[in-house]
Order: C-alpha cells, then sequence, then structure tokens
C-alpha cells in the first residue's frame, strides 16, 4: 500500500475499510471516485493509468487544483499561522467569494483540518486530551508534497456523481462511489433514497465496474438488492474516542 495520506480529516473517511475494499478491487486502467471527500483509497492505492477525483464540494476541488498546481503559494498562506480557537472563528466568518482560490483553499484546509470529526457541514474547533493539534506548521509542506505529486497527474473535476459516471464510464474503468450515508449529518448536502436506487441502477448497466460502500441498514439492502454484498465490521472514532463501538458496513460490487 502506497504511504500518502489524506491530506483533510473527512467524516465519514474510508481508511479503516482500505483493508477490505482494496483486495476486491479488479484490474483496471481508469480509477474513479465520484463522492472523493478526503479520497483516502485513493491516495492508499497503487495508482491507475488514468486516476479521476470528482465531487460536488466546491471548496474541496478547489483545494486539490491549488495543491495540484500551486503548492508553494499554498502553503506560505500559512507562514504565520496559529492554532486557536478564535482565528478558527475569524476564518469561519471570513465570506470565501471575496478570496482568491489559493486563499480560499487555505481558508478550507485550515476550517477542516481542525473541524471536530471531520465535519463539513457546520464544523466546530475540535480538541482532544490523547493527540496534539492536527495543523502542524513545521509539517506542513512535508504532508503535502506527495499529494501533490499524485494530484499532478490526476483529472481533479467539480460534476454531480450521476455525470461523472457516463462521463468516464468505460469497460476498463473502476468507479468506487462512497456516497453520503442515509440518516446520518455533516456531509452539508442532500443525498436522498431515490439516489442510491439511481446509482444501483447504474451499477447494473454500465460498462465499467463499481464498488459502492454504505451503511448497513434495511434501506440500503433494498436500493441495492441484487447486487453482490458483503457485510464488514469497522470502528469509528470521534476526537480519539470510539463513537459506539462497532458498525456494519456494506460493500457492494456489480460484478
Amino acid at each position: 500500500m502506497n504511504k500518502t495520506l489524506p491530506i483533510i480529516p473527512w467524516i465519514g473517511g474510508k481508511r479503516r475499510l482500505a483493508k477490505h475494499i482494496l483486495p476486491l478491487f479488479p484490474k483496471h486502467e481508469c480509477y474513479v471516485e465520484p463522492f472523493c471527500g478526503a479520497a483516502a483509497l485513493y491516495f492508499i492505492k497503487e495508482a491507475a493509468h488514468v486516476e479521476v477525483l470528482i465531487d460536488i464540494n466546491g471548496e474541496l476541488v478547489n483545494l486539490y487544483r491549488v495543491v495540484r498546481h500551486h503548492l508553494e503559494e499554498f502553503t506560505r498562506q500559512f507562514k504565520w499561522a496559529l492554532t486557536s480557537r478564535e482565528i478558527y472563528k475569524w476564518t469561519q466568518i471570513t465570506p470565501a467569494e471575496t478570496l482568491t482560490d489559493i486563499q480560499r483553499a487555505a481558508r478550507f484546509y485550515y476550517l477542516q483540518k481542525l473541524a471536530f470529526g471531520g465535519r463539513v457541514n457546520n464544523p466546530t474547533f475540535g480538541t482532544a486530551t490523547t493527540s496534539p493539534p492536527r495543523f502542524n506548521l513545521l509539517r506542513l509542506e512535508e504532508d503535502l508534497s506527495q499529494a501533490h505529486l499524485r494530484l499532478s497527474r490526476t483529472y481533479i473535476e467539480h460534476l454531480p456523481w450521476q455525470d461523472c459516471i457516463h462521463k468516464y464510464d468505460r469497460e476498463h474503468t473502476l468507479f468506487y462511489c462512497d456516497p453520503p450515508y442515509w440518516g446520518t449529518e455533516g456531509y452539508g448536502m442532500d443525498f436522498g433514497l431515490d439516489q442510491y436506487a439511481q446509482m444501483a441502477e447504474m451499477a447494473r448497466t454500465i460498462k465499467g465496474s463499481m464498488i459502492i460502500s454504505v451503511n448497513d441498514i434495511p434501506e440500503m439492502r433494498k436500493a441495492f438488492k441484487g447486487l453482490v454484498m458483503k457485510t464488514v465490521q469497522i470502528s469509528y472514532t470521534v476526537g480519539g474516542q470510539n463513537s459506539r463501538g462497532k458498525r456494519n458496513e456494506l460493500v457492494i460490487r456489480n460484478w
């Protein structure tokens, strides 16, 4: 496995599921994540010939583009940065529309890096008694350098997930779909049951391969009925503490 880690924390990140999902990946030339978020599997897996990261969150897409094209200038934005609850609040109320793309990326990175639980919607300043702050100015450029190299050969798009699948569907394409989990909060977007049903129909009809990870609940088993399902157990942590112990998740594939 690649040692490159996601550059930001993200609610529902899949680092802990990697050992269950990556062995299922079939041979592929093009790898696409329509709900990339922190793109944990993308950063961990071996690079494919063509790779595509797509998300509906414009601030996230802008961050990846800036790290890809302007890493040196991006890191300069943090020359005098401090880890501070007050600065976090000031940064939150700064309108993104008033900033350049590089400043926007720095704002989003700072907020997300220090957000409690990796929440995207209404994030709050996170602290812990068991670990130091995630934002480490001394390691900033080192932490981002490998991501910069990986992103430099990756397509980064800001598209709805349906358009993404239609655009990149080929027999040699592998889609890894990690949609917002039904019945949970913190993603900052609405995702109704009709979209899971639409995803299941696409999985049945596309030319390429698709792997989907969702929470193991009756609604998801009904939506993806007929596709191959595997139940895996995983422990999620928030603020360094286990959150409600172990949970079952579904890993679904179309072959």
